[in-house]
């Protein structure tokens, strides 16, 4: 039997700081914090990891924010209902709705009129990733999934976006798509084994790590800053402005 989309060809995206403008886990929990739904601490806690990182203390403040931001989060699921949590995911996707990314919101759209099947892989919680990505006609999308039973969170989780290559290899092996002139599009060091396997490999808006990976192996790569889009492209070792 013959998937539907048998040798299409496929476009996969990261999410937060590609498509949308800001990391919608980040926006989520927040919410939820200032609700008072993650415990009595839990918005001092975000408050003041933030400020190390808005201070740029070290090379890693972004990155302990965040590991700091999951374990405020996870460390409160036991008192968090599915209800409370449900709420904020719709709250946050109404609120985000037009933070986008003009190059990748057009760029999305383009390839599905081209006939390009749509993948969004992203560590965000699945129910956002699925708002966002019906949001713009995407055919996947997996992020990850913290498990419920009864109207509760169990504590589990299943992190799609841990290997985005297999996940993605998983997708296209399930829906026989086709590899041929395929996209990839992400912003960070998460992103580099699926922008690996792709005929076109987009770094867009990279972070330091993914910047060094780009420009080692050749990748073009795409700032936008307020309302201008540059687009740089390797030419004999060096990056013109398209």
């Amino acid at each position: 039997m013959h998937s539907k989309h048998h040798n299409k060809k496929f476009a996969v995206f990261d999410i937060d700081g590609t498509l949308i403008r800001w990391q919608l886990y980040h926006a989520v929990v927040d919410k939820l914090a200032k609700k008072g739904h993650l415990g009595k601490n839990a918005k001092a806690r975000l408050i003041n990891s933030r400020m190390h990182w808005k201070n740029r203390e070290d090379t890693q403040s972004f990155k302990k924010y965040e590991l700091e931001l999951i374990n405020v989060y996870e460390s409160a699921l036991p008192l968090l209902s599915a209800e409370q949590f449900d709420t904020a995911v719709d709250e946050v996707a109404k609120e985000y709705k037009l933070q986008i990314y003009t190059y990748t919101r057009d760029l999305a759209k383009s390839l599905k009129n081209d006939g390009y099947v749509l993948i969004a892989i992203s560590g965000s919680h699945n129910e956002l990733v699925e708002r966002v990505a019906r949001q713009h006609n995407f055919d996947f999308w997996v992020g990850t999934e913290y498990q419920r039973k009864n109207e509760r969170f169990t504590g589990e989780k299943i992190v799609g976006s841990h290997d985005k290559k297999s996940t993605l290899q998983a997708i296209i092996n399930k829906e026989k798509l086709s590899t041929a002139d395929s996209y990839a599009i992400g912003d960070s060091l998460s992103d580099v084994s699926m922008l690996e396997i792709v005929d076109n490999p987009i770094a867009f808006n990279p972070d330091i790590e993914l910047l060094k990976i780009a420009q080692h192996s050749n990748w073009p790569i795409v700032i936008e800053r307020k309302n201008v889009v540059y687009k740089l492209n390797p030419e004999n070792g060096n990056y013109v402005l398209a």
